[in-house]
């Protein structure tokens, strides 16, 4: 079955989006990172985080809810 799958999260640092994706594995949630950073230039582009389209709102509570994975400036 092919399901549609949307950005949960993102962020500039790929060990975030590791975090972020683990966090949602081990709450039954299937989750992909997509790594846009560009290849020679490390500081553009994004690691976002994919969750089927379904799942969304549950994972972007538990992520909200996640201190581990918070952006700090």
């Amino acid at each position: 079955m092919e399901e549609n799958w949307v950005k949960a999260y993102q962020s500039d640092q790929m060990i975030r989006a590791e975090i972020a994706r683990e966090i949602l594995e081990q709450n039954g949630i299937p989750a992909v990172i997509v790594n846009k950073k560009d290849s020679s230039y490390l500081i553009f582009g994004m690691c976002e985080v994919h969750v089927p389209v379904s799942d969304l709102p549950t994972a972007q509570t538990i992520l909200m809810n996640e201190d581990s994975i918070k952006q700090t400036e």
